[in-house]
């Protein structure tokens, strides 16, 4: 075989396994941009919950953050500060649930989606976020109205 004839073969070896290799690691590099993508947008979501929280914190004569305190007889400030509460809160699970959710979660995504579901479950649970639901809910996205509305449900 001559010189040439080695060049012609190399070149036909590194077109048949080049290709395969290049696509493995241009889809393995879109998968791993795909997940620090969604990872940072799971971390912008936490930290505007944590602002919510702190939130609550500053509202704390609404006692919403423990579920088994008694339920104040609130005035209609408190009542209305309470209801923009609530619906900073919608709005937070409802941006999670379009970011997030996926009706066939690759392992991670179930994992942050979990966390977000367990604040949900909590939440649901107070009877009188229950009981707000239904306006709260007016004008949000359907899927994930259905989506809270079956937790809450369950609650």
């Amino acid at each position: 075989m001559s010189f040439f004839g080695a060049l012609e073969a190399l070149s036909y070896i590194v077109t048949i396994l080049g290709l395969p290799i290049a696509i493995g690691v241009f889809v393995y590099e879109q998968r791993k941009q795909r997940q620090n993508e969604q990872h940072e947008l799971h971390r912008m979501l936490s930290e505007e919950y944590d602002g919510f929280l702190k939130l609550t914190l500053d509202h704390s004569d609404l006692l919403l953050i423990r579920r088994d305190a008694p339920r104040p007889d609130l005035t209609e400030e408190q009542l209305e500060r309470r209801h923009i509460l609530f619906s900073i809160l919608i709005s937070l699970f409802e941006k999670a649930f379009i970011i997030i959710y996926e009706d066939h979660m690759t392992r991670d995504t179930g994992r942050l989606w979990a966390s977000w579901e367990d604040d949900m479950r909590e939440w649901c649970a107070r009877d009188d976020f229950r009981e707000a639901l239904p306006q709260l809910l007016e004008g949000e996205d359907d899927e994930f109205s259905d989506h809270i509305r079956a937790i809450a449900a369950a609650a």
